[in-house]
Parts: C-alpha cells; sequence; structure tokens
C-alpha cells in the first residue's frame, strides 16, 4: 500500500461534502432507534434485530460503502487528476490498495459506530445476547466487501453511482427477496450470516439464510476478487490514456 496515496485518500474525503453526507447517514439508524424505543415491544430483542438487519444492513451500509467506494479513484477520474496519480511509477496494486483502505476506514468510522449505538438503544433494558457484537462484526465485514465492489465499479463505468443504487435497491434488496438461488450472491445476505453467527437469540427472534463461515468465506471471496479485478482495471485504464 502506498502511504502518500492513503494520505491524500483520507484529506480528500475530509474536504468533501461527502463527509457531511456520511455524517447524516449515520444518524439516521441511531435516530430511528430512538423513535423505535418510544414505541411498546412485545419482544425487544427481535424487533432490534430486525431494525438493525433492515435499516443498517440493508440501508445504511451499502450506501455509505457506495458514496466512499465510488468516490475512492471515480471522482479523480472524472475531472482528470488520476492522470497524476497514475503518472507516478507506483505499482497499480498499490493505488488500489491504499484507494481501498483509506475508503474502508472511513466508512467504518461512520457505520460501525452508529450500528453499535443504534443497537444499544434499542436493547435498553434487556439482554443484548450477541445481537450488538454480531452485527457490528457484520456491518464491519460489509464494509470490506462493498467497499471493493463499488471501487471497482467505479473504474467499470462513469455512472457507477447510478448502477449501485440499482445493485443496492433492486439485487440486494429485491431479487435477492424473491429468489433464495440468488442469495449466495449477495453481500447482505453475507452480513446477515455472520450477524446471525454471533448473535444467541433463538431462531424465532432472528435467523439467517446463510451461515457464518460461509458467510466469512464468501465476503472475503468477494472483497479479494472485485479488488483482482480493480488492479486488472487500472492497469488497463493507464494503458488505454497513454496510447
Amino acid at each position: 500500500m502506498n502511504a502518500t496515496v492513503f494520505t491524500l485518500t483520507l484529506r480528500q474525503f475530509a474536504g468533501q461534502r461527502r463527509s457531511l453526507l456520511m455524517f447524516g447517514l449515520a444518524l439516521i439508524p441511531v435516530a430511528l432507534a430512538i423513535i423505535f424505543r418510544l414505541g411498546e415491544h412485545l419482544d425487544q430483542q427481535e424487533e432490534t434485530a430486525n431494525f438493525l438487519a433492515n435499516v443498517v444492513i440493508t440501508l445504511i451500509l451499502p450506501l455509505a460503502c457506495l458514496i466512499i467506494g465510488t468516490s475512492a479513484l471515480g471522482s479523480e477520474i472524472e475531472d482528470g487528476t488520476a492522470v497524476y496519480i497514475l503518472a507516478k511509477p507506483v505499482p497499480r496494486r498499490e493505488i488500489i490498495a491504499a484507494k481501498f483502505a483509506a475508503s474502508v476506514l472511513i466508512a467504518a468510522a461512520f457505520v460501525v459506530p452508529a450500528t453499535v449505538v443504534s443497537g444499544l438503544i434499542g436493547l435498553q433494558g434487556v439482554s443484548e445476547e450477541g445481537i450488538v457484537t454480531g452485527f457490528a462484526i457484520a456491518t464491519l465485514v460489509g464494509v470490506f466487501a462493498y467497499t471493493a465492489v463499488f471501487i471497482l465499479l467505479s473504474l467499470a463505468t462513469s455512472r457507477a453511482l447510478l448502477f449501485g443504487l440499482a445493485y443496492v435497491f433492486i439485487w440486494e434488496g429485491l431479487i435477492t427477496e424473491l429468489f433464495s438461488g440468488t442469495r449466495f450472491l449477495s453481500i447482505r445476505q453475507y452480513c446477515l450470516g455472520i450477524a446471525d453467527f454471533f448473535a444467541t437469540v433463538s431462531e424465532q427472534e432472528f435467523e439467517a439464510t446463510i451461515g457464518g463461515p460461509e458467510a466469512f468465506i464468501l465476503a472475503a471471496v468477494a472483497a479479494a476478487g472485485a479488488l483482482f479485478l480493480a488492479v486488472r482495471r487500472l492497469e488497463s485504464f493507464e494503458l488505454t490514456n497513454t496510447d
């Protein structure tokens, strides 16, 4: 990983409006958890687990990673400043590694604490039963997988944000719910499997369709595969622009 590219990427995000948008996204589950606690609940653990699954894992996590991942290199490609990075004698894998590491750090810094805080608010007064721990770990793993995929998407198309939204809402939110066989190709399902692996609540309260070990493996494969393809894409991008 190139330390200079890593540092520059962190500074880039700190000076953009995206940081304010990320802060707003992180506040959404916390605010909803507070509203949730104001009501009456028959099974607080089950409803909190469903809240974290449907709000944090399904919505906040992928959107946060989409915002960060697609802008890590995508914004530089769009405004032409990527040429200055590619002109340096830095291996393309180091550029991708630095962009990926910075993006993961930023996304995790917003999403993971929001997951923990909203989960603790929802479970206030009852046993945690591994729910907060499970969803925090699942969210962190999801940050790695989603960010890698969206960095690749930003290199593959100039409309990465649009395609990313379609992926989140149509593929992850609709198709994988309608067709059970597609769930093995869903990062969202990997995250739910990991959360279920650590949670000790009964199957009636929360149960994922993918086992924990399989979910970890599939998430790792998705992240590694996306990063490998991103390196290959960036290498071809360099050659294309030096012809």
